[in-house]
């Protein structure tokens, strides 16, 4: 099978191949069997990368250690939801996720648009199979996932999963990533193809705008679900690090962020069109960057996948993305002037231009510290790097007017707002702001952190905005239809999908950077090294290290059964108290050609983090375990596995672990207090429910795509010549 599944991605090289030049020619020639051919060319190639996904997701199931990538990556006993989204875990499998992705993303939108913006579609159809071209060349060329290994040397058992990667949130985090990332292809596409056909009106915008905020949503859930299993695996007690690869996700993100509010400004007033162009165009180009920085082993990262053939290739595609679309934006400057002027700064287009000047500011910030390390070796001949509170240091007061301009920019008039305007509709909320600000200046220590307060006040001035802006509408509503309130509520967010979506965004984002203030602000840690009996005291809570655990556990997770070495602890708070029970587990290196595991202390090891959570703070305890009693004699048992064998490994390992617990050595902990890190993913969820609510298509809208369906249609019966 592993044949045919080379087979399938050699032939969809030919099929993009194919879809680039017909759709050429078709644009150059107006030939229309040929644009409707290059289309059907992309829909083969989604099928036959469908097909091959299957095969390689069948191997992962039946265990078919031929496949060299399910031999690095699974094994017989890997429970069922990681062999199914183990693929990822590799750099072969997310590079056919990647291409797979682009491909289903491709036949929708080639599929929405097929009776509509014909000079635009072929040129984008073209700019489409070239990006899957790439990285099937990729694939074909240099990393193949359908690599194999001659049949006398296939292995009776895989290494399995990396134990970091053995996190629901982490095997779900790249898809969602590879979503964003390649979403944004389909409206780069679109753009490239108005500026060719010089049509840079608002039609282009209008078919991808969707594309372009599902990519934006996936993108931005990826983002999060990294975000937690740093905070619940790694056991360094964060959630954000700065770290390279977490940098290059996020900055597509701003980037995106930013594109979508330009293009209201240009549907609206038919202005910012080469912010537009630029935006999206940087957008794209940021996501190729994304998965070259985890490719390429240019910058370590914990999330990268280390040194490879394919970094150069990514690198100069990049580089050709980036001249062919600044050549092409600046020959088309005639037909990207406004069509409107600016007539006010006290306006909202005003604002959203104020909008996408911050959040392009934060994402070269964050560009320039992720490829400082690179900057400095190659002016100065040494590596150096900025850490979290350089980071900390110049984006919080970027972060800081953002939040203010998301909730003035929506509440603004079009065109002029008047002074008694925006003063109706901002008094409530900065004066509600205001009593925040004195109340949490005088009733506790938020004052001694003037950026945190700083925070809550606009955070409070954003939430009372949202707040006022759907009680005004339901209460307009009520009056004028005699609904209940809430009937009058929910008519009124289905009738108007894009504004009040675009609200609940703005208020999850105000929620979410709430949550970061706080935990980050008022956070306490102790790091402490405790006997059995001893106790430690974290802000309201004294914790008391009462036993030790240490035990060879089961293998659930098809790697071997691990070392799991841990404590437990009391928790006292108040006449309140529970029972914590961090633990770190030791997985042991598996040698695929015995099928047998060995060397414990060689292998992963990942942190059993016991998180409890709540809406106020979090308690959050890690253990790191003293190793040195049992490190010696357990190498020694390991260089004896091929006389004593398993059993005889698991009695010497059980009988040290029982030796450990009566005489345990000291351990470290880290307990952490964290004020309201659970608001992050909270308002992460009310981002995903606004994004929703503005991507669904209202009534109103369908019935328009109807109604210019069927003009499109009635117009070719009108021209086609009568027999």
């Amino acid at each position: 099978m592993a044949s045919v599944g080379a087979a399938c991605l050699f032939v969809g090289l030919l099929c993009a191949l194919y879809a680039v030049g017909a759709s050429l020619v078709a644009a150059r020639t107006g030939r229309r069997e040929l644009a409707v051919s290059s289309r059907r060319a992309i829909y083969c190639l989604a099928g036959l990368l469908l097909l091959a996904f299957a095969i390689l997701e069948a191997a992962y199931l039946r265990s078919d250690f031929s496949f060299a990538l399910v031999e690095e990556s699974s094994s017989t006993d890997t429970p069922t939801f990681y062999k199914i989204t183990g693929m990822w875990s590799t750099q072969d499998g997310s590079l056919l996720l990647w291409v797979l992705l682009l491909s289903l993303f491709s036949s929708a939108v080639l599929f929405l648009t097929r009776n509509s913006l014909r000079e635009i579609t072929p040129w984008a159809t073209a700019v489409l199979g070239v990006v899957a071209a790439f990285f099937l060349i990729l694939m074909v060329g240099w990393e193949s996932p359908f690599d194999t290994v001659s049949a006398a040397m296939v292995p009776p058992q895989g290494r399995g999963l990396n134990p970091l990667l053995r996190h629901p949130a982490m095997m779900i985090h790249p898809p969602m990533l590879y979503t964003g990332y390649v979403g944004f292809t389909i409206p780069f596409a679109f753009a490239v193809g108005a500026l060719i056909t010089r049509r840079t009106g608002a039609d282009w915008i209008r078919a991808t705008r969707r594309f372009a905020l599902v990519a934006w949503t996936f993108l931005g859930t990826g983002i999060l679900l990294g975000a937690l299993w740093s905070y619940t695996e790694l056991g360094w007690g964060g959630y954000w690090a700065w770290d390279p690869v977490e940098n290059a996700a996020l900055m597509p993100w701003l980037v995106g962020t930013a594109f979508l509010h330009s293009i209201i400004v240009q549907e609206k007033r038919g202005m910012l069109k080469v912010w537009n162009a630029s935006l999206i165009v940087a957008t794209f180009v940021l996501a190729l960057l994304g998965t070259f920085l985890v490719r390429s082993g240019v910058l370590s990262s914990i999330h990268a996948f280390g040194a490879s053939t394919i970094g150069p290739q990514f690198l100069a595609f990049i580089g050709l993305v980036v001249v062919f679309s600044a050549v092409l934006i600046v020959s088309r400057l005639d037909s990207l002037r406004s069509e409107a002027r600016l007539d006010s700064l006290l306006s909202r287009e005003a604002f959203f231009l104020l909008n996408n000047l911050v959040l392009v500011a934060l994402a070269l910030v964050i560009m320039w510290g992720t490829f400082f390390p690179l900057i400095s070796e190659a002016v100065t001949g040494r590596e150096a790097s900025v850490g979290p509170p350089w980071f900390n240091s110049i984006t919080t007061p970027l972060a800081l007017v953002l939040v203010v301009l998301a909730g003035v920019g929506p509440v603004l008039a079009w065109r002029r707002a008047t002074w008694s305007g925006v003063r109706r509709v901002l008094l409530l909320p900065a004066g509600f702001a205001a009593f925040v600000a004195v109340f949490l200046a005088l009733a506790t220590n938020a004052a001694d952190s003037a950026t945190s307060l700083a925070m809550f006040t606009f955070v409070s001035f954003v939430v009372t905005v949202v707040g006022q802006e759907f009680w005004r509408g339901a209460a307009a509503r009520r009056s004028m239809t005699g609904e209940p309130l809430p009937r009058a509520l929910g008519r009124l967010v289905g009738r108007n999908r894009r504004r009040y979506g675009g609200y609940l965004v703005h208020l999850g984002i105000a929620v979410l950077l709430l949550g970061v203030a706080a935990s980050s602000a008022f956070l306490k840690q102790r790091d402490v090294r405790l006997e059995p009996g001893q106790s430690v005291k974290v802000g309201d809570y004294e914790l008391t290290y009462r036993q030790p655990t240490a035990a060879l556990s089961d293998d659930r997770e098809g790697t071997g059964a691990p070392i799991s070495l841990g404590a437990t602890m009391l928790v006292r708070k108040g006449d309140e108290s529970k029972v914590v029970r961090p633990a770190r587990n030791f997985y042991p290196t598996r040698d695929p050609r015995k099928g047998v595991v060995s060397r414990y202390f060689e292998g992963e090891a990942n942190s059993e983090v016991d998180v409890r959570w709540g809406l106020r703070r979090d308690l959050w305890t890690a253990i790191r375990p003293d190793i040195s009693s049992l490190e010696k004699p357990i190498a020694e048992a390991d260089r004896r596995f091929s006389k004593i064998g398993s059993e005889g490994l698991a009695l010497i390992v059980g009988s040290l672990l029982e030796n450990y617990r009566n005489n345990p050595p000291p351990a470290t902990f880290r307990v952490i207090v964290s004020p309201l890190v659970s608001w992050i993913w909270l308002g992460g969820l009310l981002v995903v429910l606004g994004a929703l609510v503005a991507a669904w298509p209202s009534p109103e809208a369908r019935l328009r795509r109807v109604r210019s369906l069927y003009s499109a249609r009635l117009g070719r019966e009108l021209t086609q010549p009568r027999s």
